[in-house]
């Protein structure tokens, strides 16, 4: 096969890229659809108690909200439980009220008091929030039926992080046919277009008994209830009032014991103190300030058993990088991101941070980050700073245009300075533009990008491209997606697990929707991944075809069967134990085929499984059985087991290999305020024992008081490696 030039190379990621911009070009300034629904919502001058009894001449004279459309399991009727929604506000705080009625509300289901619980697992009312309405970004907060709050941002219409946390206040009453939600939201929580006096907004209302989700504006099935291209208008009597002067100051203390019984090190006295801030520039763009930040209460990344070829995936949890978290860690793709945050302060103190972001009107938004980590003497690593400037531009009805640049740099650095210890880079730098494309109907959605990398000694094929476009209705999810990475490219502060390849991977789904029975609806499911290098020869390639039924109950059942092939283009251990590994260039095929089962959520007990038998890597047989158990008692235990086993044979060195994953977790919420946590973690694969105790009282609205066990253990023979306890006070002060 003749080998392509560079230049040839070049010309051909010109083409697929004019034609993908062609492809997204049709996108038009259009009318909001549902343009029609209107809720007016004025001042009150009375106060508001938030009780949960609406008693307050501020309800009494509020317009209500009423005559929900169902979304789901059908999207042609008015909702069946009824739902009324009303909203004031006044100098400090927007109201919001929701009456839920139902036939028997004392027999809700929920998991448990949680924050940011699960959606699909509890009976739940959401309000949907667009203060620029502009379609694209916003807020959502609400509760489930016993009173747990929930609150995060919205992104690119219709994707959400709940990781965000913020200061508000809601209560939730109990009645025989009914029950009731009443909010305040502070003006100084929430970011909006100063002078405005129109908002997107939505409601959602979930009954899983029933079961039955429902919106006050329509919204098609197909599409999940944040979407912010559906949502309907609140007119606003007068501008929203200015939040003022709008300073937040987050100081913590915290004090612990560490001891390293692996290495037989004595104890370790922790005793740090710091402070993060927030201080709104406007009413909707926020400096986020940071010193001596402390990470010690974030839950444990939940742990897996590694088959990959390729770095695994961890999502970001410490707070500081949450708000508009989707101008930096949304550029690129799932596995081409120019930025991830949990690259700052990876096994280094960070010293001190300021993260500017949010919009500066109602076209451009900007976030700007600059992080300052310390040296490591025992590893030569020097201090570093790391510095990211995001821009977005809105374009036709609802897509983006955005501009991105990462630099990592090494200060006061020399190799020569620290001989026999590891050479770090002087610099890393990323540079990349990207065209998101959403249609006014969130039909057609896309993205095309372009990154270049900037490192010492690396000038030269350094260039990534790629493009995606996905077309979905009720009946069809149609999607093609192209990726082509350079062998020199790299992102020291990003997510990128591999180089040196071109892909690309057709989906298609369909579903048919019975008149009658148990069955909501079914489908084929079709997916086929390729891999090449950059000569075009492939490497990878997976074919995946699978059938999907839904039941009205919401339980669901996948079977699908896949065809497997790969030419390794380096070594690699197929159990990632260090017994021995597979050749470069040697190639491997098989066949597999499995299911996935998914209990219906409205019961006490519910669960899932899944399970696959097939081929492995050199004409080996891999089983792999995973499954989920859970019992709620409602609303304050909620006990949960995960399991998963693998079972490999393979020839000689590594012969027959059991794998075993098992992961209980009891979470006891005693309110919606006080939070005990134990999960326990055994991890064969790595021959560890993780034990994690999180104790929280949230004593105050965004405050709280935190104890953290943690216990690594080596499972055989049985004894301690680490241990670690951590009290850690915060108290958010504005």
């Amino acid at each position: 096969m003749k080998r392509c030039s560079h230049d040839d190379h070049c010309l051909i990621l010109k083409y697929l890229f004019l034609f993908v911009f062609l492809l997204f070009g049709f996108s038009v300034f259009a009318q909001k659809i549902n343009n029609a629904y209107k809720l007016r919502i004025s001042e009150t001058n009375s106060a508001v108690t938030i009780d949960g009894l609406l008693e307050e001449a501020a309800w009494k004279d509020a317009e209500p909200a009423r005559d929900f459309f169902m979304v789901g399991p059908m999207d042609t009727s008015f909702a069946k439980v009824l739902t009324e929604v009303r909203m004031s506000y006044d100098k400090d705080n927007l109201y919001i009220s929701a009456i839920c009625y139902q036939p028997n509300a004392r027999t809700y289901a929920v998991e448990s008091l949680r924050r940011d619980f699960a959606y699909t697992k509890n009976d739940n009312f959401l309000l949907i929030l667009d203060p620029f309405d502009d379609q694209t970004n916003g807020f959502t907060f609400g509760v489930n039926a016993a009173g747990a709050q929930w609150d995060g941002l919205i992104f690119n219409s219709n994707g959400y992080d709940l990781s965000w946390d913020n200061k508000w206040y809601s209560e939730v009453k109990h009645y025989d046919d009914r029950w009731v939600f009443e909010a305040a939201i502070p003006f100084k929580s929430i970011r909006f277009k100063k002078g405005i006096k129109t908002w997107g907004i939505n409601f959602s209302r979930l009954d899983i008994k029933v079961p039955e989700k429902s919106a006050w504006a329509k919204i098609p099935r197909q599409f999940n209830v944040a979407s912010l291209a559906y949502t309907g208008n609140l007119i606003w009597d007068n501008p929203p009032p200015d939040a003022g002067t709008n300073v937040s100051v987050i100081p913590y203390v915290l004090g612990g014991l560490t001891k390293d019984y692996q290495n037989n090190t004595s104890t370790k006295f922790k005793k740090e103190i710091g402070a993060d801030a927030k201080i709104g520039i406007t009413s909707s763009l926020n400096l986020d300030l940071t010193i001596n930040p402390d990470f010690s209460q974030i839950e444990v990344d939940r742990q897996v058993t590694n088959l990959d070829r390729f770095e695994l995936f961890f999502p970001e949890r410490r707070q500081f990088f949450l708000e508009n978290a989707d101008l930096f860690a949304n550029f690129g793709y799932s596995t081409i991101r120019p930025f991830f945050s949990r690259r700052i302060g990876l096994g280094v103190p960070i010293e001190f941070g300021a993260r500017l972001s949010g919009s500066l009107d109602k076209n451009w938004r900007i976030g700007a980050m600059d992080m300052q980590t310390k040296s490591m003497e025992e590893t030569g690593l020097p201090a570093q700073n790391f510095a990211v400037l995001a821009l977005q531009r809105r374009v036709f009805s609802r897509s983006n245009i955005r501009f991105m640049f990462v630099n990592k740099q090494s200060i006061n650095y020399s190799p020569l300075d620290n001989p026999g210890k590891p050479v770090y880079n002087l610099y890393n730098r990323n540079i990349g533009l990207e065209y998101n494309l959403a249609s006014s109907n969130n039909r057609w959605v896309g993205k095309s990008m372009f990154l270049k990398s900037f490192s010492p000694q690396k000038n030269s094929d350094d260039l990534v491209h790629a493009a995606n476009l996905q077309y979905t209705t009720k009946k069809w999810i149609l999607s093609w997606q192209h990726e082509s990475v350079g062998e020199n490219y790299t992102a020291e502060v990003g997510y990128v697990p591999r180089t040196d390849y071109f892909k690309i991977n057709p989906k298609l789904n369909y579903l048919f929707f019975p008149k009658g029975g148990k069955i909501l609806n079914h489908g084929p499911v079709f997916s086929s991944t390729y891999f090449f290098n950059r000569s075009f020869r492939r490497t990878d390639n997976e074919t995946m075809l699978g059938y999907k039924f839904t039941q009205r109950s919401q339980s669901t059942l996948e079977l699908w069967a896949s065809d497997n092939y790969i030419r390794l283009q380096r070594p690699f251990d197929p159990v990632n134990t260090g017994k021995g590994s597979l050749g470069t260039g040697t190639v491997h095929v098989w066949k597999a085929g499995g299911f996935n089962y998914v209990s219906k959520p409205q019961k006490m007990y519910t669960y899932s499984f899944s399970g696959q038998y097939g081929g492995y890597f050199a004409d080996g047989n891999r089983l792999n059985l995973a499954g989920d158990l859970g019992y709620r008692f409602q609303p304050y235990v909620n006990i949960a087991m995960s399991t998963s086993y693998n079972h490999i044979v393979l020839p000689q060195p590594w012969g027959v290999t059991n794998f075993w994953l098992v992961g209980p977790r009891t979470d006891f919420t005693f309110s919606n305020k006080l939070f005990l946590t134990t999960f326990v973690q055994y991890n064969n694969q790595q021959k560890n024992i993780n034990l994690n105790t999180r104790f929280q009282w949230r004593y105050k609205p965004a405050s709280d008081l935190f104890l953290v066990f943690t216990d690594n253990y080596y499972p055989s023979p049985f004894a301690v490696r680490n241990r670690a306890l951590v009290l850690k006070f915060t108290y958010w002060w504005n």
